[in-house]
């Protein structure tokens, strides 16, 4: 039997109990479904002597009150009092409800209905909510949500961060595996701007340092969500990453970058790979898959600008600008100690042919270097690189005489995009390498194993390494370094400037709101005495009380907007917020 109908039973059952209703009542309430026509359960039994005991359960006793009107007179043989609206009186004094009807009758009706009663009741007189209206409902209020949310963030500036690491606080194994190919650092930033905390990001991954410059509302928020990010992706615990990592906000952050493209952060100052880099970071933000976004992209093309100032304008360019270049001068200083012979008078070779390799030939050849050999995977790579210098003898060869060429020369480079390690402990163990070699691994992730220094004989070096060289460059640039920061203030002033008239904006919104609220305030408490006004009249005086407040907030969003001088902008802000108590 259906679940509703033992329901309808039971309960039908309890009621006559409770109300002390004899079989003959029972008899009526047959009879009241017979002649019923507007009854709200009609039909729902299987026969006629269910359709009577269902309905028998929802009457209840009733004394219509003075004011109701009379009953219409039954239908004929019925045994009814139909009333008003389509409710009904059986014969025996029972009431039951209408379906329908909304007025004092009707309000009347439901509070005869007994008290155990009701929630039926309720349940039958309530129209049906369909999905589509609960689904449009839910809906209009998630977009009233959303608006609520991004007006509350318009009004909070986005402010500019870094995160990352590099040569200074983290070692070369823990840069490696937070590494990110060219390729994919628009695909890291994307994942970054998931969640919406993070507004704008770009990624900066190299063979020194790895940075993520991105922009966000809630400052604490944003540092979590990154952390995070660069949790999964290195697949270093949390403890590990606070070691290395530094985070910067606001000026710092914008004064890091800054040093960053000028070179005055690198390994070797003064570098200009280091430019290129942050310039193709800057590149990839605006691509479409970009996250660039306004602030940030602004924030790195300032950058670019700056580096270019600081390497036109000072000498700090000059000498060993790059850690190809670096290696090159290291190579010459460990050469005698390691080899017992000059660098000169060694056999090198270079394993990889791109960038870093051509940087590394051309400091060779400025150094009077006449042969090298250079090995790459492909040898149309490798000729087109050879065939920059002719003055040079370069010997090619591949990937698969990397073991013979291991035996035949002193020094060799490694610099290739592998993710794995092209020489280790166990493969030249393997091989037989007699002692007496110099390798300098200038990758990152790394070509060359840690333990392959434990082997006698093997003096192994990666770019850690190169700080002697480096040590050596930096004090001779010290004056440089000075001029050249000079300039990059400047810079970041000028951007500061630039990101100070954007945080004005919400200042200026939330003045502008409440010069609005007081002046619609003034006008209703004004209301009763301008009810005589005309319609022509009453537009005036809106037009007249919105001139008066547009002329008066004229001059202080003026002066908020002019960014040619950042602390008095600050200070003028400050104290507008102050007077107007925003």
């Amino acid at each position: 039997m259906c679940p509703l109908r033992i329901f309808f039973a039971l309960l039908q059952l309890h009621l006559l109990f409770m109300l002390g209703m004899s079989g003959s009542s029972a008899a009526s309430a047959s009879s009241a479904k017979a002649g019923g026509r507007n009854c709200p359960f009609r039909g729902w039994g299987g026969s006629k002597a269910t359709n009577a005991v269902t309905t028998a359960a929802f009457l209840a006793p009733a004394t219509l009150p003075r004011n109701i009107a009379a009953p219409r007179a039954p239908p004929s043989g019925a045994g009814t009092a139909v009333l008003d609206e389509g409710g009904f009186r059986t014969s025996s004094g029972l009431f039951v409800a209408p379906s329908t009807g909304s007025n004092v009758e009707s309000s009347m009706r439901k509070r005869r209905v007994g008290a155990a009663l009701k929630p039926l009741y309720a349940a039958t007189v309530a129209p049906p909510i369909s999905t589509g209206v609960v689904a449009a409902a839910a809906e209009k209020e998630e977009k009233a949500e959303g608006k609520k949310k991004r007006k509350a963030t318009s009004m909070t500036p986005l402010e500019v961060h870094v995160i990352g690491l590099s040569h200074h606080n983290a070692a070369v194994d823990v840069r490696e595996k937070l590494s990110i190919p060219e390729a994919q650092w628009n695909d890291a930033a994307n994942k970054l701007c998931e969640s919406n905390v993070i507004a704008e990001a770009c990624t900066l991954s190299t063979c020194n340092r790895f940075e993520i410059y991105f922009a966000a509302h809630d400052s604490y928020a944003a540092f979590h969500e990154a952390t995070a990010f660069l949790e999964r992706h290195s697949g270093l615990p949390q403890k590990v990453l606070r070691k290395n990592l530094f985070l910067l906000s606001g000026e710092d952050a914008i004064w890091h970058l800054m040093r960053v493209s000028g070179g005055l952060d690198s390994l070797v100052v003064g570098e200009g790979q280091i430019l290129s880099q942050v310039k193709q970071c800057y590149n990839h933000g605006m691509e479409e898959d970009g996250k660039g976004g306004k602030v940030v992209s602004r924030m790195l093309n300032s950058a670019v600008a700056a580096g270019k100032r600081v390497r036109s304008e000072t000498g700090i360019s000059k000498g060993a600008v790059s850690i190809s270049s670096a290696a090159v001068e290291f190579s010459q200083l460990r050469c005698p100690q390691d080899l017992g012979k000059t660098f000169e008078e060694s056999k090198v070779a270079i394993i990889g042919a791109g960038k870093m390799s051509r940087l590394l030939m051309i400091h060779m050849a400025s150094q009077g270097m006449k042969s090298v050999t250079l090995m790459n995977r492909g040898r149309e790579r490798a000729e087109t690189l050879a065939a920059e210098f002719p003055e040079m003898e370069v010997d090619i060869r591949l990937m698969d005489e990397l073991w013979p060429v291991m035996h035949s020369h002193d020094v060799v480079y490694t610099s290739t995009s592998a993710q794995g390690c092209l020489l280790t402990k166990d493969n030249i163990q393997d091989a037989g390498l007699a002692p007496g070699k110099v390798i300098v691994d200038i990758s990152v992730p790394r070509n060359v194993e840690t333990e392959v220094a434990d082997i006698e004989g093997m003096y192994s070096y990666n770019v850690d390494h190169l700080k002697e060289v480096v040590d050596r460059n930096t004090a001779t640039r010290k004056k440089q370094m000075l001029e050249a920061e000079d300039l990059l203030v400047e810079e970041m002033e000028k951007f500061r400037s630039w990101q100070f008239s954007l945080g004005a904006v919400p200042a200026l919104m939330k003045l502008q709101e409440k010069a609005e609220t007081m002046r619609m305030e003034e006008l209703k408490k004004a209301s009763k005495k301008l009810n005589n006004l005309s319609d022509k009249e009453l537009q005036t005086v809106e037009r007249l009380t919105k001139g008066i407040v547009n002329k008066l907030l004229h001059g202080p969003m003026s002066h908020l907007r002019a960014t040619e001088d950042l602390e008095k902008n600050l200070v003028a802000l400050k104290t507008l917020k102050a007077v107007f108590e925003l």
